[in-house]
């Protein structure tokens, strides 16, 4: 049963390969800031780099060295690439200052990939200025029946003291 299992499982895959998989992922989302993989691998890395991401950020407010070099190691124990971690950590960071999540965006392809007809997406960051799609407004709907004057409204509420009595 998979009750209360929230991630994603990527089927096929050991625990050890998928976590591998994971940290060669964000590694080069980190360096390229846009990839291009299945769908299934998108949507798990989104949640995985996003708290990375949130570490840094945590790591740069931090007044205690001992505390940002903490958080660094904790996002190092996940992307296994120092040069990466340490180019997110001092540089990347400071692009999403202004954002408090959904630091990544995931943009379905509309064409399978050729080999084995997988679904394709492309995972990429967003950067703080970004307002990202927003829906157009629908004009208001016109009203069915029309309002209630005054004049009209006046015999209902008169009537209505009489019917409690």
């Amino acid at each position: 049963m998979r009750h209360k299992k929230h991630s994603h499982s990527l089927a096929g895959r050991s625990a050890s390969h998928r976590a591998a998989m994971l940290s060669n992922m964000a590694a080069s989302l980190i360096e390229h800031d846009r990839i291009e993989t299945t769908l299934a691998k998108a949507k798990a890395l989104r949640p995985f780099v996003e708290k990375i991401i949130t570490k840094a950020k945590q790591a740069a407010a931090k007044t205690e060295k001992k505390d940002a070099v903490h958080l660094r190691r904790l996002a190092l124990k996940d992307v296994r690439n120092e040069d990466m971690v340490t180019l997110l950590f001092n540089e990347k960071y400071k692009e999403f200052a202004n954002r408090n999540g959904g630091y990544t965006r995931i943009y379905k392809l509309a064409l399978p990939r050729v080999s084995d007809a997988a679904e394709m997406a492309i995972i990429e960051f967003v950067k703080a200025d970004d307002q990202g799609y927003k829906k157009a407004k629908k004009p208001a709907a016109k009203a069915k029946k029309p309002a209630k004057t005054e004049a009209e409204a006046a015999p209902a509420a008169e009537a209505a003291p009489e019917a409690q009595a």
